[in-house]
């Protein structure tokens, strides 16, 4: 098991009273469910600058695609002979 630690922050009144009604109809306390709200923020978080420094990668090392070839495609969305995504 892994070692926590206490970690305080403020929440306004409504957000409370919601957490307490989540507590209470899924017969959970408080910090489990903010634990598991957080491990899914750190997650979004971390995928979301994990595949920005990808595209940043991709970007200085000259992996782009032109403006042309991505309206064109996005242009196509929806039409009988939709393009393939450009490479």
């Amino acid at each position: 098991m892994t070692a926590t630690k206490p970690l305080s922050f403020r929440i306004s009144a409504d957000q409370e009273q919601l957490l307490d009604q989540l507590s209470e109809a899924t017969d959970r306390n408080r910090s489990w469910h903010l634990e598991k709200a957080l491990d899914t923020y750190l997650a979004t978080q971390a995928w979301q600058i994990d595949h920005i420094s990808a595209g940043i990668d991709q970007l200085d090392h000259g992996e782009t695609i032109g403006h042309d070839k991505v309206e064109n495609w996005l242009t196509s969305w929806g039409v009988k002979n939709e393009l393939d995504h450009p490479e």
